[in-house]
């Protein structure tokens, strides 16, 4: 194929074309049929790679993908999470609308495949929450980026990109026992949190600050072991790779059955973990964990 005849690249300053793609994105996560209430169930096929907090690093972005092997087979998948409000500014904006633009042009060439999962920087934008980073209100930076970049489309723009974060499920649960979410809720919110939301759609007293639950399971912090024995036998996990902590090393245990990811910063790390096997220990699946700094040029 010629240059002519390639695909041309998509124009991420074209308003329209950003809110077309969002739309349309919307429509296939929500017509996936391995969307059940409120998370996406994966059968007992395949791989998975798991990442952690990316917050607009576009090259582990990049390389994370080519990871995933998606055109290799449809029953690779990859989970992503907090994409947005990185430390790479300009001129003070935040311009990482244009992860999610990655993002949602991803899931529209691999439908099925690709699993972005809410996290509270998402929700946060989506909910016009402040949410403090080096010194500075990231939401405000990113509403500043998209004026910037849209002009007098931009709030046309964020409308589709909150109707985006509204779509996204909560969790990846498979079959053999794996559950990819940002984080669960925090010891003291457990007795508020109504465990069988992944059974149900999520509606909107679900994002409420403090006492909604899908605001709860992305916001959570210092998990005991007493939390997630229950939270894993309630929902038949085995394995809870998650997010939301600065994990100095990319990755490291997080307590029973649970890791914790950082896929954004120099020490970068996603884990591969095959769909057709019984789930494996967090001891195990450390083995499986592929440091994305180690990876050098081959990708």
């Amino acid at each position: 194929m010629s240059i002519s005849e390639s695909k041309p690249r998509f124009n991420e300053r074209d308003s329209e074309a950003v809110v077309s793609l969002f739309q349309n994105v919307i429509r296939i996560m929500q017509e996936d049929t391995k969307r059940s209430g409120s998370v996406v169930r994966l059968p007992r096929r395949g791989k998975l790679l798991a990442t952690g907090d990316l917050h607009d690093n576009p090259g582990h972005f990049a390389t994370t993908v080519k990871l995933a092997k998606l055109s290799k087979s449809t029953d690779h998948h990859v989970v992503l999470h907090e994409l947005i409000h990185g430390d790479r500014l300009v001129n003070g904006l935040d311009l990482s609308y244009r992860m999610l633009v990655k993002v949602a042009t991803l899931i529209e060439n691999h439908p099925g495949q690709v699993h972005m999962v809410l996290a509270n920087h998402e929700l946060s934008q989506m909910a016009g929450h402040p949410v403090s980073k080096g010194g500075s209100d990231m939401t405000a930076n990113f509403d500043n980026g998209l004026e910037w970049v849209f002009g007098d489309e931009w709030e046309s723009v964020a409308d589709a990109l909150r109707e985006f974060i509204l779509a996204l499920p909560l969790a990846v649960i498979t079959d053999n026992g794996i559950c990819c979410a940002h984080s669960l809720p925090g010891p003291s919110q457990m007795g508020r949190f109504e465990i069988d939301i992944v059974n149900r759609p999520l509606e909107k007293e679900d994002y409420t600050p403090l006492v909604g639950s899908a605001w709860m399971m992305v916001w959570g912090r210092g998990h005991t072991s007493e939390q997630m024995e229950s939270i894993g036998e309630a929902w038949g996990i085995s394995l809870f790779c998650l997010g939301h902590a600065f994990v100095e090393n990319g990755i490291e245990i997080g307590g029973p059955r649970t890791i914790l990811l950082n896929t954004d910063h120099a020490r970068a790390t996603v884990l591969s973990l095959p769909l057709d096997e019984d789930a494996m220990s967090v001891e195990v699946a450390m083995f499986s964990a592929i440091p994305i700094a180690a990876l050098g040029e081959v990708y």
